[in-house]
């Protein structure tokens, strides 16, 4: 529910927010929590639905055709139809209560796994620091922010450290604005509070505590989605299905509005005429399709949890199956991650005592997130902060590249800055040499560039280390460097061939120094030509960024931005892009990219902009997920498929025979009953072995291929309905009931077995089909053979047919499902 907390909160000054909201420094106690979880409610933008399940059953029957067979049902009710409109009613609804199970399972099964990766804050409870789920987070909260942090509701700051927030979710201003505590005017409007922090935006850099004021959909980010009704982009998927959905709509149109003055103008009763009409409508649909996708893509999800992928955004699955560059940074993925500090060495090189020290007062002291560089330095430590007083902190930003801190000892204060070399240098004016005397900087700018060139070709990943008597970042003394390894993970040559083999080429992006990084390239077996540095990329138009990243494999010393202009350029020509990323500097890489992946262990707002997040980061891991995706696409497709090239032959059907017949070729409801039937053993293709060979290379929705395979298998179908058709008027002399049993059991016999050969692009015997679809193919045919001599087959209008029939029906299919598998090795080839 909304925030009861409608008060000017940015001008009041800290005592009052206190008093307003019963809350205190050390934050609220789990009871008061627990109440106020009550009275507030989860703090989520949408209060958690009510009634979902009856919304969803309800959607089961919002398309436009459905609607009018059900009018079309009730109207014939009334003129007397009142069994056979009776059993369409019961044919659509159970249909829809088909699809609702099917989507409500998907749709449970999906937040189930979500609950797995949630992000959580730093929050006081009981004057203890507690990790909690954002949605527990309740007004009067005390939360502790750190870089990379989500600001998880909207807060009022009470203490800072050189605190930048990222507003361009609210404000499209991609730039951090300073926080700081302290009322703001009261007729400032809320994005000029320099003491207020909004839900949905990020800490960039620094840290602070701050207290809750609203939660939930009393945020201002609450009310600008509400204004905005922001509705995630279309996948190339999702823009395909819509796409086909209507071209098969138009063309069911088409023919449909055709067969009912056909069936008019032969004077058949107008209203079975409609019915008949608007059952093979609905029947020619694949109004499945979006149960069929949820259940494909939630059975995919499933099968990536087990394997420690978990997908936040279903349609991503099918980008994940279409991706072939894969963009990632090396630490953590191509290296082990497990950063050590080699050693701590002075100007010359030698092990210096001095720069270990100060290398730990830095490590320890600072406030921000935590990260690789410093815990190795705090692993290796051997010193004590005892007698050491952190007096401030400039905190690391991607601009910078450095994080200071100021510490006093016994009344001396100093300044010790660490970070990347170029940047620590541009802050140097003089050195200190081994002796402990200093000298002009300029003296000893050439040899400390060597030195560090030297170390990084080795591979080695440096930081410097400067020092100062002041608390600026300003004429400082260099003392030394820091040496860390991060060694290439065992397998992971294997795995890159193996992605490469797939049909995914790998390509790093990374902040390391080029040096480093070609040294990287070297133990991959990728030749040095092959790189290029952020630097260079600076000086390169966009034109000619195209060529550039299709020709080299390894970007170093790379900025924020750079690495998005990559991946924007990647995608522009016409690649599909997967980034991985697990720090606050890749948020803007992972919304740039068709996948943008994430890693569990990672900053909440990369987490959070991430559509699949992975257990471990590990490529072998991706590789197992891509593989899984891929499968998920391609299962999803044998329903398109079959669908759509089974309905066309029906449609073809019916509209010819319709031409030569006195009386309608099937009942109304023996149309329901041939979709109903037909959809069964399609729905368990979820769970459906995929052809290995299937898994080797990108998949792709491709709408002409489609449309090229509807045609060509559809007409095959309809030359088997011909056939019967033939057989029925001249060899058995059918009258109505026979013709229309006859061609009831052919049409749902022939379009249930031809399932197990259009799942596989291989001969049909040497591809095993899983055992829940073969089960489901068995049960319906025979179920089909067996149905005329019931009381049930009665319902329908079928009666009791010659063996001589089956006989027929049974040669039929099985030449029938031969020319299907010629023209399936024909089709396929042919797309090569």
């Amino acid at each position: 529910m909304r925030s009861k907390n409608k008060f000017a909160f940015w001008h009041w000054p800290t005592d009052q927010l206190f008093l307003h909201l019963r809350s205190r420094q050390g934050g609220l106690t789990s009871q008061e929590a627990t109440y106020r979880l009550h009275h507030y409610g989860l703090n989520l933008l949408k209060p958690p639905k009510q009634g979902r399940g009856l919304v969803l059953f309800l959607s089961q029957f919002k398309s436009p055709l459905i609607l009018l067979l059900l009018g079309a049902a009730i109207l014939s009710v009334s003129l007397g139809g009142r069994t056979d409109a009776t059993i369409i009613l019961a044919i659509v609804i159970l249909s829809g209560v088909l699809g609702f199970f099917q989507e409500r399972g998907a749709l449970n099964a999906l937040e189930e796994l979500l609950r797995a990766v949630e992000n959580k804050t730093a929050v006081l409870r009981d004057g203890k620091e507690v990790e909690l789920s954002n949605e527990k987070i309740v007004p009067g909260d005390i939360v502790v922010l750190r870089a990379g942090d989500l600001v998880p509701a909207d807060c009022v700051l009470l203490e800072s450290t050189h605190l930048f927030v990222n507003e361009a979710s609210l404000t499209g201003e991609s730039s951090p604005v300073e926080k700081r505590p302290g009322p703001s005017p009261l007729e400032r409007p809320h994005l000029e509070r320099t003491n207020s922090l909004f839900l949905g935006t990020m800490v960039a850099s620094g840290c602070g505590t701050a207290i809750v004021v609203a939660t939930g959909q009393g945020t201002e980010y609450s009310h600008l989605v509400e204004q905005i009704r922001f509705r995630p982009p279309e996948t190339a998927f999702e823009l395909g299905v819509r796409k086909f959905g209507f071209f098969l709509l138009q063309v069911t149109l088409v023919i449909v509005i055709f067969i009912f003055a056909v069936n008019v103008y032969l004077q058949k009763p107008f209203i079975e005429s409609l019915l008949f009409a608007l059952a093979i409508a609905v029947g020619l649909t694949p109004q499945l399709l979006p149960a069929i996708i949820s259940v494909n893509l939630s059975h995919g999800a499933r099968q990536m949890a087990a394997k420690k992928v978990i997908v936040r955004r279903l349609p991503s699955i099918e980008n994940f199956g279409q991706m072939n560059v894969l963009c990632t940074d090396k630490t953590g993925t191509i290296t082990t991650g497990k950063l050590e500090l080699a050693t701590a060495v002075g100007i010359d090189g030698s092990p210096s005592d001095k720069a270990s020290l100060y290398g730990f007062l830095n490590a320890h002291f600072q406030g921000g997130y935590t990260n690789p560089l410093d815990q190795a330095i705090l692993a290796h430590a051997t010193h004590s902060a005892a007698d050491w007083e952190k007096i401030d902190e400039i905190p690391y930003d991607f601009i910078r590249k450095r994080l200071s801190i100021v510490v006093r000892k016994q009344g001396q204060t100093l300044l010790i800055s660490k970070g990347a070399v170029p940047q620590i240098l541009s802050l140097c004016d003089q050195v200190e040499l081994s002796d402990g005397t200093l000298a002009p900087f300029a003296e000893h700018k050439e040899r400390i560039d060597a030195y560090f060139e030297e170390k990084s070709r080795s591979g080695f990943r440096t930081l410097s280390l400067a020092y100062g008597s002041s608390s600026e970042e300003e004429h400082l003394t260099f003392l030394g460097f820091l040496h860390f390894t991060d060694p290439i993970k065992p397998d992971t040559v294997e795995v890159i061939s193996e992605l490469k083999k797939k049909g995914v080429h790998l390509k790093i992006l990374t902040g390391d120094h080029s040096s480093v990084a070609a040294q990287v390239a070297t133990q991959l077996g990728i030749h040095h030509t092959f790189l290029i540095s952020g630097e260079e990329l600076k000086t390169v138009s966009d034109e000619a960024l195209h060529k550039i990243v299709y020709q080299k494999n390894i970007f170093a010393q790379l900025e924020p931005n750079q690495k998005e202009r990559i991946i924007l350029s990647l995608r522009q020509a016409g690649n599909v892009v997967g980034y991985l990323g697990d720090g606050i500097n890749d948020v803007s890489a992972l919304h740039s990219a068709d996948v943008g992946i994430a890693v569990d262990s990672g900053a909440d707002a990369a987490k959070e902009a991430a559509d699949i997040i992975l257990l471990e980061k590990e490529l072998s891991v991706l590789r197992v997920g891509i593989e899984e995706g891929r499968r998920t696409f391609i299962n999803t497709m044998k329903y398109v498929y079959m669908a759509t090239s089974a309905n066309f032959g029906n449609m073809f059907s019916m509209a010819g025979i319709s031409l030569f017949l006195p009386f309608l070729p099937l009942l109304p409801k023996q149309v329901l009953l041939t979709n109903f039937f037909s959809d069964l053993p399609e729905m368990a293709l979820a769970t459906d072995r995929v052809d290995s060979e299937r898994i080797e290379k990108p998949v792709k929705w491709d709408f002409h291929v489609i449309r090229r395979f509807m045609v060509l298998f559809g007409l095959l179908n309809s030359l088997a309905d011909y056939a019967t058709f033939a057989f029925l008027f001249f060899y058995f002399h059918a009258d109505q009931t026979l013709f229309q049993s006859g061609w009831f059991v052919e049409n749902v016999v022939s379009a249930v077995l031809v399932v197990l050969a259009i799942r596989t692009r291989r001969f049909l015997f040497s591809s095993k089909p899983s055992s829940p679809l073969i089960l489901a193919v068995l049960i319906v045919a025979i179920g089909t053979l067996f149905l005329p001599y019931t009381s049930f087959g009665a319902l329908f209008g079928l009666a009791p047919i010659p063996l001589a029939l089956y006989l027929m029906i049974g040669s039929i299919t099985l030449v029938y499902i031969a020319l299907v598998e010629v023209a399936k090795r024909l089709f396929f080839r042919s797309l090569h």
